[in-house]
């Protein structure tokens, strides 16, 4: 079904590009890398379209909060499409930015093969495209801004041993299918989790959602009454996971990455033990800034790294998005 899906997404993404290939775009000339050929403009000469995976998330609702702020303090002329995390719905809002003609187009994506279509519809139209938080598996970027979603797996595991312990027996709920930062999360986790020692249970999908989550790990729990440690990919699934957690009465360390508001709230509280946080309103703020670098004829690196670090009882008060 998933790869039906992909198929219709490429299928009407070709039609489109033969229809948006004809919309100048105004960034490159060729739709890659930094090039003489950029037009050099002011951030308040720019029109920018960009697309979120989702605003019913507290950790993209404060990237989305960021850009709008830098772009009204820079003058840029910014909108903002929410993706309600559909892949067909994301290829549709990137369409009407390459319609519209804007200068640049700023990508959170959904799924991160389901996006390729969107962005060679711009690369078709010449118009450069940034990454955010999440990587592209096709077409071309001008940048990726994300923090280092490998790292922050190992990040996860080093810590569940540190407070579990080495034989800790973990559950870990995975996020959207095909999305970048799931793949190098659990890649990170689970290679640093064997070589520690770390014995997992189960993982299972939870697609970065706070209820699909709590109803997915009360179904864990069922089966693997002996856990020690849940590690969720996103705070929002740690959120749910700790909530099944508190429903059968059991005592399970927790561990998540993001570093959300709600989660610090949870570690002072002692329903989560730690959280690697990202910062999301900075990896915003660092895309929209490679955007007016690029039209300033700056050089605008590959990969744009945002820092990370762990949260615990410990510095809780010291770190908020």
């Amino acid at each position: 079904m998933r790869n039906l899906k992909k198929i219709i997404l490429t299928a009407v993404a070709t039609a489109a590009l033969v229809t948006l290939a004809a919309c100048g775009g105004t960034g490159l000339s060729n739709g890659s890398g930094n090039n003489s050929s950029t037009s050099h403009k002011k951030p308040s000469e720019l029109k920018i379209g960009v697309s979120i995976s989702t605003t019913n998330n507290p950790y993209f609702v404060s990237m989305d909060n960021a850009i709008t702020k830098m772009a009204k303090k820079d003058g840029a002329k910014v909108t903002i499409s929410d993706a309600q995390n559909d892949s067909a719905t994301q290829l549709n809002d990137v369409q009407n930015f390459v319609s519209q003609n804007v200068d640049a187009i700023l990508i959170n994506p959904v799924d991160s093969d389901a996006v390729v279509p969107a962005i060679k519809a711009a690369n078709n139209a010449h118009i450069p495209v940034i990454c955010m938080d999440r990587g592209a598996n096709g077409g071309t970027v001008l940048a990726t801004v994300a923090s280092d979603n490998v790292k922050a797996g190992k990040m996860a595991a080093e810590a569940v041993e540190k407070y579990v312990g080495k034989d800790a027996k973990v559950l870990e709920l995975s996020g959207t299918p095909g999305a970048s930062s799931t793949i190098d999360r659990g890649n990170g986790f689970n290679s640093e989790a064997k070589s520690l020692g770390l014995s997992i249970l189960s993982s299972q999908s939870a697609n970065f959602d706070r209820t699909t989550a709590l109803n997915t790990t009360q179904n864990m729990l069922q089966s693997h009454k002996d856990v020690q440690a849940i590690f969720a990919q996103n705070d929002e699934m740690a959120l749910g996971a700790a909530k099944a957690v508190q429903s059968a009465g059991l005592k399970v360390a927790i561990f998540g990455i993001d570093g959300e508001d709600e989660t610090h709230t949870a570690i002072k509280d002692g329903t989560v033990t730690a959280t690697v946080a990202q910062q999301p309103a900075k990896i915003g703020q660092m895309a929209l800034q490679a955007t007016f670098d690029h039209f300033d004829g700056k050089k605008v690196d590959k990969t744009i790294n945002s820092p990370i670090y762990l949260i615990t009882k410990d510095n809780v008060n010291e770190h908020k998005w």
